[in-house]
């Protein structure tokens, strides 16, 4: 019988080892991580069938990493938090969680929690991820390693640049609002700063078009948004 895989993030170490030692008791395999950016490298590597996710993590906001995963990965993410506002589980399913269990919780519950996503997901999947690599044209990103690529040369892109270029990916090919765009990017403050959408499209498009002035693949829809032509659907990796 297959395992289940799956990827504790979570920063305190007593906790991580009290939920693996609870999730390996009842026969699964299970991966852990301390930090977003090792989160995003194990989820891309590991394919796990779920994610228990921390949101007060070291480097970043657990929302943010369930956000970014949820563009390339399917399987369930259930969010073990101790901020017990109705607004953060609101903002965490908003950002793509499955589920939310409240700090301190009982091992019943958790393992209980644990199996009905499992359930919902199919049980044991080829890891609910297509491979975290999208390409257009000449381009590759990888949405977990956060590396971009133009005809296998290495390009720079600032964070908010790739944030602007994961939503589009994301979108897979339909057209995103400003105002879409905007939150996703940079937050329900900006969401009618539309002149940041032009300056940060202007650069994408120098940095990944064949020709900045004609643009292939990030295309205007005027008075709406943008979207991104051509991407391609990428290969699913069994590891």
């Amino acid at each position: 019988m297959i395992k289940p895989r799956i990827l504790i993030v979570e920063d305190e170490a007593d906790i991580r080892r009290f939920i693996r030692m609870a999730l390996e008791k009842e026969g699964m395999n299970v991966f852990e991580t301390a930090t977003a950016e090792e989160a995003r490298l194990n989820a891309g590597s590991r394919k796990p069938d779920l994610m228990i996710v921390d949101l007060g993590l070291p480097d970043g906001d657990g929302k943010t990493l369930i956000r970014e995963v949820r563009g390339w990965m399917s399987a369930p993410v259930l969010v073990l938090s101790a901020r017990e506002q109705e607004t953060e589980k609101v903002e965490a399913l908003d950002a793509g969680a499955d589920d939310y269990l409240v700090k301190p919780f009982g091992v019943p519950e958790l393992l209980a929690r644990v199996r009905a996503q499992l359930r919902r997901a199919g049980t044991v999947s080829n890891g609910g991820a297509a491979s975290p690599v999208a390409k257009f044209g000449s381009v590759t990103i990888n949405l977990a390693t956060h590396e971009v690529a133009r005809a296998g040369i290495p390009v720079h892109l600032t964070p908010n640049e790739f944030r602007l270029l994961t939503a589009l990916v994301r979108g897979h090919g339909k057209v995103l609002t400003h105002r879409q765009l905007l939150m996703e990017v940079w937050g329900p403050g900006y969401s009618e700063r539309a002149h940041y959408l032009r300056i940060y499209m202007a650069q994408l498009r120098q940095k990944l078009e064949e020709e900045p002035s004609q643009p292939q693949h990030l295309l205007t829809e005027l008075q709406v948004g943008y979207r991104l032509s051509g991407l391609e659907a990428a290969e699913t990796r069994h590891s």
